[in-house]
C-alpha cells in the first residue's frame, strides 16, 4: 500500500499512460471508420471531405470533453468512497466530502 501512494506521490502512474486493452473485436470498428474515410476521400471533392473532416475532429473534441468530465467525476466519487471506507462510521465527514 505504502508503494503505490509514494508512486503515486511521484508521478510513476498517470491515468492517461495505461496501456489500451485491444482485442480483434474492439479492433473491427476502427478498421471499419478508416475504410469509411477512405471510401468518403475517393467520393466527395476536396472541399466536402474537409469540411467531413472538420465534422469529425468536433466530434473528437466533444467526445474529450465528456471523457474528461465522466474521470474528475469518477475520481471524486473514488475519493468520497475511500473516506467513507476510512472513517469510523462508515459515513465521510463534511470535510471529506466537499
Amino acid at each position: 500500500m505504502r508503494k503505490i501512494f509514494n508512486d503515486l506521490y511521484n508521478g510513476r502512474y498517470n491515468a492517461w499512460e495505461r496501456r489500451p486493452y485491444r482485442t480483434d473485436e474492439n479492433r473491427a470498428p476502427y478498421r471499419k471508420i478508416e475504410d469509411e474515410i477512405r471510401y468518403f476521400s475517393q467520393k466527395m471533392s476536396l472541399d466536402d471531405f474537409g469540411r467531413l473532416q472538420a465534422l469529425e475532429n468536433l466530434y473528437n473534441e466533444a467526445s474529450d470533453f465528456e471523457q474528461m468530465d465522466a474521470f474528475a467525476y469518477g475520481f471524486k466519487l473514488s475519493t468520497t468512497l475511500m473516506c467513507a471506507v476510512f472513517m469510523s462510521d462508515g459515513e465521510p465527514t463534511p470535510k471529506c466530502s466537499e
